[in-house]
């Protein structure tokens, strides 16, 4: 998908008329720069009501060990500020289980350690604490929603510096055309707006700004 970005995306998601697949907040990234782009791995969080001492983190643990390659690990929390939902040592399996990246409406830890594997894990912010006893897995592999958009397991993620854009599965062949042709035509107005032409001149020829 060389040289696709979220605004691409989400430019050809507003012509084929899906106009509301962008999370409405900026998530950021542990590595900055980074640009992660695959299919949803799902999963969501909420509090915990029992928590058994002797297996805290087997749900989790089987999510990610089961997690394949061009997977994009999607954690919804319902915007939860009570821990973090991801360090190091998920990023380190997620990234032998050949993961592209990670999204989450909630904390991140371990940020530098994380940026040090260069692994692209988005957060909402950071936070220290330890998810055990404070929430727990519910569910994984079915819908989830993050940033007022549904994201559907299979689903197309791409997540950058501008934002974190969503394609329906369903819209998938359609977006990317668009997309496609997008990119090729920025290409050719970038180049010629740097030869000297102007704005007016470019977009009345290509329709693209």
């Amino acid at each position: 998908m060389t040289g696709f970005t979220s605004a691409i995306l989400s430019d050809a998601l507003d012509t084929v008329g899906l106009r509301n697949q962008v999370l409405e907040s900026r998530l950021e990234c542990a590595t900055p720069g980074t640009r992660i782009f695959g299919r949803a791995r799902t999963a969501e969080f909420v509090p915990a009501l029992d928590l058994d001492p002797q297996h805290p983190y087997d749900a989790a643990i089987d999510f990610i060990d089961a997690a394949e390659p061009g997977d994009l690990i999607v954690i919804a929390t319902g915007a939860s500020n009570a821990s973090a939902f991801w360090g190091e040592l998920f990023s380190a399996a997620a990234i032998g289980r050949g993961a592209v990246g990670m999204i989450t409406d909630g904390n991140l830890r371990d940020r530098d350690k994380i940026a040090a594997l260069g692994f692209g894990a988005f957060a909402r912010s950071s936070r220290p604490i330890d998810y055990r006893g404070r929430m727990q897995l519910q569910s994984a592999h079915g819908p989830v929603t993050i940033g007022e958009v549904l994201i559907s397991p299979g689903d197309l993620v791409m997540a950058d510096e501008d934002g974190t854009v969503v394609i329906p599965r369903s819209a998938e062949a359609e977006v990317l055309a668009v997309a496609t042709a997008r990119a090729s035509g920025e290409s050719t107005v970038l180049e010629e707006l740097v030869a000297g032409a102007t704005l007016r001149t470019v977009w009345e020829k290509y329709q693209i700004l």
